[in-house]
């Protein structure tokens, strides 16, 4: 059974850095991305990377402060969150699998999703 298994959230200051990752029990899935959900409000895009080129996408308020990242050989995906914010706590979800052409900050497109992991900023 496919599983994406997230890891690394916490509670930090902010400021503060955290870095999740995502490991997948399958290998082949061509995009694998980082969504977040905060409690009444709808899932929303973080970034995504080509698990065939490495090419990357943001949302932007992830850019210049998020870097996904993959590692190929481990199934395993990063998302390194620096200069978090408050508006950043929520609970972050790893998905992966996005049939080619459609658009990767859109949740529902995305075939497989971990349980995720909750990253909280407070002061």
């Amino acid at each position: 059974q496919a599983q994406l298994t997230e890891a690394g959230g916490g509670s930090v200051q902010p400021g503060g850095s955290l870095r999740l990752s995502c490991v997948a029990s399958f290998a082949g899935s061509n995009f694998m991305a980082w969504f977040r959900q905060a409690p009444g409000k709808d899932r929303e895009a973080v970034a995504a990377i080509s698990t065939d080129d490495y090419t990357t996408h943001y949302s932007e308020s992830a850019k210049g402060r998020f870097t996904i990242s993959l590692d190929n050989a481990k199934n395993t995906v990063y998302l390194q969150m620096n200069g978090l914010k408050q508006e950043d706590t929520a609970m972050y979800y790893c998905a992966a699998d996005l049939p080619y052409g459609s658009d990767w900050s859109e949740p529902g497109y995305f075939a497989y999703w971990g349980q995720g992991t909750q990253v909280t900023v407070s002061s």
